[in-house]
This record gives structure tokens, C-alpha cells and sequence, in this order.
């Protein structure tokens, strides 16, 4: 279910937009790449834009820059990523941080499996801009980066692990405190009954299931996300996850802030059961 918005609408009247993972991508002129758009200025957001890149064997996103920070994590397969010249291998969940300007590539090395990233931007109007390849290859496999490089690299498995509530296990994958600029996000993995309590933010939030089954609750709004559905919420709505399935869920959260910040309120506000009055009240 997605709702509309219409392009006259004030952040006050902004609401929820709930965008199915397997949306219409965008053209792209490289065969084997596709990209659905999930958040972006399209639905109202600010600051940022989501989505996924998924390459068929053997394709590549050739070396390109951005005019803002990103941030890419892998849902699946194996990426092959350069920034320069230097080139990485990414696990699932591994994340890759991009400063402004500083051009990389994305290519799927496997001859037989496919590879998805969920990128996020820093801009509500996602942009590439293609540049020759004139970098000479240095190989660090699976390896980080070096002090002075401006790529940073978030290896999932030494990503440290926090229970925020009972049940619902988070990792930080990029955030200001590890070089990111204007956006932040994590992996959260939710056990079954598990839930994220009802909360906001004072800035947009994209948040994507990328397994298992999820209930998004939004000011008395119920909805039901599956296989990278992805739920945009504007700053200031009031929200929560529930894993109401007897199997894991796991999400990627992305905020438009440098910093992860929640403020927990009443469960009745999620639920409809009370009106929720504003951040502000």
C-alpha cells in the first residue's frame, strides 16, 4: 500500500509512505543493473533518498561520484567495490561510506549469483555523475581502508552489537562518528514478538525490511512489510516495528542526521488509541 502525496503538501501534513520492494526501477543504460527508487523528494523526503542496486552476474555500476555523501550496504552476494584505485571485497551487511566527490564503481565479480546493496544518499534528489576509469588498481581484498583514505568500511561481522529493546539486536552501520555526512543507518534484527517501541525523530526516516516479516505501526495505521518493503516516515510521526511471525525479521534503518536519535512514547500513540498531538506538545 503506498500513499499518495501531493506535491503542494507542507512537512506539517507530510505523511507515511509505504513502498514496495518490488517497485518499477529506474532506467539505467547498464544491462544487468536495475534500480528501484524507495525515499527521495518524490514522497516528500528531506535530506536524503534510499534504494537498492541489484546486479545480475557479472555487471558493474562503472567509477562515478555524487555530490553528496553515501553510504551502501550489501543485502546480498558479494560485491567487488573500488573508491580510486583501491579495490575492497563486501560481505552481506558490510558498508561502504563515500565522501562527496570521491569516485568509486560497484561490480558483481560472481558468475552465477545475483548481488543487491541498499544505497542512501544524502540528498532527497539521488544523482550520478560518470567519470573515466584512469585509476590504477590496488587490491585489498577484504581488508579497511588506511588512515588517510576518505573511505570508511563497516565490517558487519565486527560491527558492535546492542539490544535496544527485548528481543531486537542493532548494529550502527554508518553514522558522523564514523565520517558520515547528513545520514546514519543500521541493521536491526528482531527475534519473533519482538518489537522496536513507539517513538520519533526530529528527522526522516527510511527503514527497509530485508527479511522476514515486519508490522509497521504509524499513528494508528497498521501495515505489513516483506522482501525490502520499505516504510518512509517524516520526522516528528510517531512509529513502531513488531516481528508478529515465528522466524527472524531484520531491517535497515536510514535517518536524514548524522546521528541515530529516538524518543520513546506511549505504545497507545502507535496504536491509534490516543491522538498523538505533535513532537512539539
Amino acid at each position: 500500500m503506498a500513499l499518495q502525496i501531493n506535491t503542494t503538501t507542507s512537512r506539517a501534513e507530510l505523511r507515511e509512505r509505504i513502498v514496495s520492494g518490488r517497485c518499477e526501477p529506474l532506467p539505467v543504460p547498464f544491462p544487468g543493473i536495475e534500480l528501484p527508487e524507495f525515499v527521495s523528494g518524490v514522497c516528500g523526503a528531506t535530506g536524503f533518498s534510499t534504494g537498492t542496486a541489484t546486479f545480475q552476474p557479472k555487471s558493474e555500476l562503472p567509477y562515478h561520484t555524487h555530490g553528496f555523501s553515501e553510504a551502501a550496504a550489501i543485502l546480498s552476494g558479494e560485491a567487488a567495490v573500488a573508491v580510486g584505485g583501491r579495490a575492497y571485497r563486501l560481505l552481506p551487511y558490510d558498508c561502504l561510506r563515500v565522501p562527496v566527490g570521491v569516485a568509486h564503481r560497484v561490480a558483481n565479480p560472481c558468475a552465477d549469483h545475483q548481488l543487491t546493496a541498499l544505497y542512501a544518499f544524502a540528498s532527497a534528489q539521488p544523482a550520478r555523475d560518470f567519470v573515466d576509469n584512469g585509476f590504477r588498481v590496488e587490491e585489498r581484498g577484504y581488508g579497511q581502508p588506511q588512515p588517510d583514505d576518505p573511505e570508511f568500511i563497516r565490517r558487519f561481522a565486527a560491527a558492535e552489537v546492542y539490544e535496544f529493546s527485548e528481543g531486537a539486536f542493532f548494529r550502527d552501520l554508518f553514522a558522523g562518528r564514523f565520517g558520515s555526512v547528513g545520514i546514519c543507518g543500521g541493521y536491526g534484527l528482531f527475534r519473533p514478538d519482538a518489537s522496536l517501541p513507539c517513538h520519533f525523530h526530529r528527522f526522516d526516516e527510511s527503514i527497509t525490511i530485508v527479511s522476514g516479516k515486519a508490522v509497521c505501526l504509524v499513528e494508528g495505521n497498521r501495515y505489513e512489510l516483506s522482501g525490502c518493503d520499505t516504510a518512509f516516515v517524516p520526522e516528528g510521526r510517531v512509529h513502531g516495528f513488531v516481528n508478529c511471525s515465528d522466524q527472524d525479521m531484520a531491517m535497515i534503518w536510514v535517518y536524514a542526521g548524522s546521528e541515530p536519535e529516538r524518543t520513546i512514547v506511549d505504545a497507545r500513540y502507535c496504536s491509534g488509541e490516543v491522538l498523538w498531538p505533535g513532537p512539539g506538545e
